[in-house]
């Protein structure tokens, strides 16, 4: 994984009309909620996080964003990062990956790592 492209994130990001954002609870379940983040400073901005995914954030900082496709031929947008669950007003997370991605229209060689139609950001 190298370092993540986040200005063409946003440009990506800008075709969706939200994203859901995907924590882990202490008890390790998945706790998912939809979100508007923004970018800047190669960082991506969750304004008006919920109290329970800044509390996740916090217990297990790694997250992800996926703003899913408008139909079901289009990429699914997925960001990996680390959250800092500590600010009330925000919840900042740092890129760690960013693909776009959507199921393969022919299945790809065995071996071939992702099998899916991956397109690195």
């Amino acid at each position: 994984m190298g370092t993540v492209d986040i200005d063409a994130v946003a440009e990506h990001a800008g075709a969706y009309g939200f994203a859901y954002l995907i924590t882990i609870t202490p008890h390790q379940r998945v706790h998912t909620s939809v979100v508007h983040p923004e970018f800047t400073d190669h960082v991506v901005t969750v304004p008006g996080a919920s109290d329970r995914a800044r509390t996740n954030a916090a217990a297990h900082a790694d997250v992800s964003l996926v703003w899913p496709p408008a139909d079901e031929t289009g990429y699914s947008l997925i960001v990996d990062g680390i959250a800092d669950g500590q600010n009330a007003a925000a919840l900042r997370i740092v890129p760690s990956r960013a693909i776009l991605h959507r199921p393969a229209v022919e299945p790809g060689p065995a071996g071939a790592g992702c099998v899916q139609d991956c397109i690195e950001l």
